[in-house]
């Protein structure tokens, strides 16, 4: 019996030795995400708290004032009836106030908002997450895109880390970030709805991100992130009922399109666009909602494509090789080139296939 117990015991006792020797060795384990990233445990954030740090610093709030003149009633021009009122004034004003948000893009000072937020306003006031303000002086504005670029002089900027809205997914996870009826510096998160949205009528280029984030009056201008903190686009417009709530149909202007419109107005004072002169409506086939190609309805006198030779009646089948299967977008892609390059417009001309190489112009002032 002894001899069995000896047998059994020290292999045993050798068995724990070796175990507690392997699990010295073996380095402590601790949970990581995808990014490498330390994972969130019971003592640390949960959710989305660390991407409302990161960019919630970079996100303004914007007030703006202007005087509104209103012309009393047309019986005040009558003597007889102005004795009755306490002023003789013909024109009386006032201040109306509006709010909105903005995000800081640069450590200079330069502000990314919505060109409604701040269109004809007298002084622009620029209150930060940290509790600073500031006057803002208006860069520039861009009422076909409804962005406005603002300048505030403040040391200490944080501007924000962006992402790149062509990669984003529908479905994935995003926050707004603004300044719902004045409440301050707000958060809410839901998911993108939809890329690429247009058609809608509220700016004359459209390509929006759809969310379902709530997006309420105040939170134009503001910041719409991904679940990193980063900038996917400027919260511009929303689908409301008329009390003016949030219906969960946000859209916002993605931080591309918006950056490229920034440096244009700072740079140059005004967009950059290309243009090519002419008018286009969409063929659809009857089969589908897929554009078969673009008739050309009218062309500028003198203009880009009238002198490559583009004539009414032409049906665009390709740009630059590539098939027209999305009309908005095809005239989307051209605003976004420059004045001077060339591009290879390929027409259906009485059933023959003919193509006209254009060099974009610029679109002439309606001054």
């Amino acid at each position: 019996m002894r001899q069995v117990l000896k047998f059994i015991t020290w292999p045993t006792i050798a068995g724990i030795l070796v175990a507690f020797i392997i699990l010295d060795k073996i380095p402590e384990f601790t949970p990581q995400n995808s990014t490498g990233q330390v994972a969130q445990t019971a003592t640390t954030h949960t959710g989305y708290a660390l991407a409302v740090e990161a960019a919630s610093p970079s996100v303004v709030n914007i007030y703006t004032s202007k005087i509104v003149k209103e012309r009393p009633h047309p019986l005040l021009n009558d003597p007889f009836f102005r004795r009755f009122f306490k002023s003789n004034r013909r024109n009386t004003e006032r201040v109306q106030r509006s709010l909105g948000s903005g995000v800081i893009i640069s450590a200079e000072g330069l502000i990314l908002t919505n060109n409604h937020v701040i269109a004809g306003a007298d002084e622009i006031l620029v209150l930060l997450h940290d509790g600073r303000e500031a006057i803002a002086t208006l860069a520039g504005s861009d009422p076909d895109t409804d962005l406005a670029v603002l300048h505030i002089k403040l040391e200490n900027l944080e501007a924000i880390s962006t992402a790149n809205p062509s990669a984003a997914k529908v479905g994935d996870i995003v926050l707004a970030i603004g300044n719902p009826y004045g409440f301050g510096h707000s958060v809410s998160q839901g998911i993108i709805s939809a890329t690429g949205r247009y058609g809608l009528g509220l700016s004359t280029y459209e390509n929006f991100i759809q969310t379902d984030a709530a997006i309420n009056q105040g939170n134009s201008g503001g910041a719409l992130v991904d679940s990193y903190g980063r900038l996917l686009g400027i919260n511009t417009a929303i689908y409301t009922s008329q009390g003016g709530g949030s219906m969960g149909i946000g859209l916002a202007t993605p931080i591309d399109l918006a950056l490229g419109i920034m440096d244009d107005l700072v740079n140059y004072g005004q967009v950059i666009r290309g243009w090519l002169g002419l008018e286009v409506r969409p063929i659809i086939s009857r089969d589908s909602a897929t554009t078969n190609g673009l008739l050309v309805t009218s062309t500028y006198l003198n203009g880009p494509a009238d002198s490559a030779g583009l004539r009414q009646g032409d049906i665009i089948t390709h740009i630059d090789s590539q098939g027209v299967v999305d009309g908005r977008a095809t005239m989307h892609q051209i605003a976004m080139m420059r004045p001077g390059e060339s591009i290879a417009i390929t027409v259906s001309r009485n059933n023959r296939s003919l193509t006209l190489n254009v060099e974009l112009g610029t679109r002439p002032s309606l001054d």
